[in-house]
């Protein structure tokens, strides 16, 4: 009884959520409370569980989220992301350019949002393109998979770091096995794939153009490529020292601190604050009400991570999680692939791919510490699986659809089978990695 009552939870919220329209944030507190009540909790204390999940989910997040929030809105508010892709396509060359947008995608992919990158790049996607004279999709997909990659596998975006967290993963080592399975994936789903759709026709709107920055007004080459990436460089190196160094050394320590997710992005905040001004040489004080900007762009996505984790304390608390444990021991499926399965399933029916992530981790969390599972192979294999097919319940199919003026068809066979081949990819890396590690 007590597995339908989670089954029938979940339904109720994917329910919520597709069909009569709620707030994912409300559809998260509304099924909590139905849970909590049909698992014969306490009344008194299910809001207790859920102020406590939405506490212990958030604590260790709050920070990292809503300081790549800001980096990422100086990046593109300054024109770095600008200068990257245009400096890559003048590097590269007309003939290599599909790989210059990829590249840029993925550099431009790490500090920023998705929904920020997707609307920042675009554009510059269509100024190419009419440059040019080259096919729209073709040629910008790669980027959108670039985009798409970094947000599902890699710290410090949202998902990957809320499913570092409640795993207890080690975040270096995560972003490093996430590097390791995004690159082919990358190249496989983005100008590989993309080179079969050259046929699409697609007319961008103007409407949706930017204007962009007159190229002697953009920043250096240097701090525009440098800054971005200094997050990945510090949490980087921290795990390449901390496995050569006694865990009593200052170095060890030391690198600990500056290798930290919060101190990486806040020295990369503070290297953007003060060599990223934009092309007016803005004042501080104009920098810190985008700031404030970029906070509110990320609140919801905060609430939809607390949502999730009162959630999972919920089940936690309800001690459903141990019976989930018992049936899950007995199933064929091995834990990597049944992490993504079920991911991709409430992907499919959600939209959301951050929802599909943390609703599964909160499933699996006691059967993954009673399997003993690679914690860091786990967050990348639920993370591919929640990039699984994205159909018409997900705003980004629509965003690609009008952004490139296709038909739903055409969006189908572009746009959806490359989230799904990255999201098999991903599985199929996380897998090839499990037999080294």
């Amino acid at each position: 009884m007590s597995l339908l009552i989670v089954f029938v939870a979940i339904i109720i919220l994917i329910l919520l959520i597709t069909w009569t329209k709620i707030n994912t944030f409300l559809a998260f507190i509304v099924v909590c409370i139905f849970a909590g009540l049909a698992l014969q909790l306490p009344p008194n204390a299910i809001m207790s569980s859920i102020e406590k999940g939405m506490g212990d989910m958030l604590g260790s997040l709050v920070i990292i989220i809503a300081l790549g929030a800001m980096l990422g809105k100086q990046v593109a508010a300054s024109g770095a992301a600008q200068q990257i892709a245009q400096s890559l396509v003048q590097a590269f060359g007309k003939k290599y350019i599909v790989w210059a947008l990829t590249l840029t995608g993925f550099v431009v992919g790490i500090p920023l949002f998705y929904g920020v990158g997707f609307v920042l790049m675009v554009p510059l996607i269509f100024s190419v393109t009419y440059r040019y004279q080259l096919p729209a999709v073709a040629t910008g997909l790669p980027l959108l998979a670039s985009l798409s990659v970094t947000h599902g596998f890699l710290p410090p975006h949202p998902s990957p770091s809320a499913l570092v967290a409640l795993f207890h993963a080690n975040m270096g080592l995560t972003l490093l096995y996430g590097l390791i399975i995004a690159i082919p994936t990358v190249i496989i789903a983005g100008p590989i794939f993309s080179s079969s759709l050259k046929k699409i026709v697609s007319t961008p709107l103007p409407a949706f153009q930017i204007q962009l920055i007159d190229a002697e007004k953009l920043p250096g080459i240097f701090v525009s490529f440098i800054i971005p990436l200094i997050p990945v460089i510090l949490i980087g190196l921290t795990t390449g020292i901390q496995s050569l160094n006694h865990t009593n050394s200052f170095l060890y320590r030391f690198s600990g601190f500056m290798g930290n997710p919060s101190v990486a992005l806040l020295i990369a905040l503070a290297a953007a604050t003060f060599y990223l001004k934009g092309p007016e040489q803005e004042s501080v004080a104009v920098i810190m009400n985008r700031y404030g900007e970029a906070v509110k762009d990320v609140v919801m996505i905060l609430l939809i991570i607390g949502g999730a984790g009162s959630l999972k304390e919920i089940l936690t608390q309800s001690g459903i999680s141990n019976e989930i444990v018992h049936i899950l021991e007995g199933t064929a499926i091995p834990p990597l692939v049944l992490g993504w399965l079920i991911a991709a399933l409430i992907r499919v029916c959600v939209g959301s791919s951050t929802v599909a992530g943390l609703t599964t981790a909160g499933i699996l969390i006691p059967y993954i510490t009673a399997q003993g599972v690679n914690t860091n192979l786990m967050v990348l294999s639920i993370g591919a699986g929640s990039l699984f097919f994205s159909h018409v319940n997900d705003p980004g199919f629509w965003m690609f659809k009008e952004y490139f003026n296709v038909s739903i068809k055409d969006t189908f066979k572009s746009w959806s089978v490359m989230e799904s081949i990255v999201s098999i990819l991903g599985l199929a890396g996380v897998l090839l990695l499990h037999l080294f590690v």
